[in-house]
């Protein structure tokens, strides 16, 4: 039987993603040469929250794309014989540019890993960052978050959710005991 526990309140995701605006306003040069990329799922509404949380400071619209790392994944055949396909939408140039790009958490580094791989066939960014909600360890590729909020303790067979109000119906990180 699994037992949840809340580690993180909606009160605290808030405070957290703006923690994280934060870190980026401080890390950038010129904010006109970042673009926030959010890796489906829950990483593509973070990227549009921390998109709005930047506006709101500087006045100046942050660029948010989404991407799908599904077709990029070394172990997708693991996961399922058939991959579902969600949209990919980056309409502008990442030539050169910063590109963040944000997920809900971290963990072994593969989902980075491609999304770094599919970032590429877009262009040639300046740079690459991470962005994010959840670091949990236990990587299998050497992959850290630039920006991090909150570094969670957890044993390697427990799942971290985080659960976000446009897909959800509610913000909380819960961790799943057995």
């Amino acid at each position: 039987m699994l037992k949840n526990k809340i580690v993180i309140s909606a009160e605290k995701i808030k405070e957290v993603l703006k923690d994280i605006a934060d870190k980026i306003l401080q890390s950038a040069d010129i904010i006109e040469n970042i673009m926030l990329i959010g890796i489906h799922t829950r990483g593509v509404f973070l990227a549009k929250r921390i998109s709005n949380i930047l506006e709101q400071k500087t006045g100046i619209p942050v660029l948010t794309g989404e991407i799908d790392i599904n077709l990029y994944r070394d172990d997708w055949t693991t996961i399922t014989r058939q991959p579902v396909v969600k949209t990919t939408k980056i309409p502008f140039s990442i030539d050169g540019k910063i590109v963040i790009l944000i997920d809900d958490v971290l963990f072994t580094g593969r989902t980075i890993r491609a999304a770094m791989d599919a970032i590429i066939d877009f262009g040639r960014p300046g740079r690459i960052e991470l962005a994010v909600l959840v670091d949990r360890g236990y990587r299998e590729f050497p992959i850290q978050a630039d920006f991090v909020g909150a570094v969670l303790k957890t044993k390697q067979n427990e799942r971290v959710n985080v659960l976000l109000e446009e897909c959800d119906k509610e913000d909380m990180v819960v961790i799943e005991k057995e």
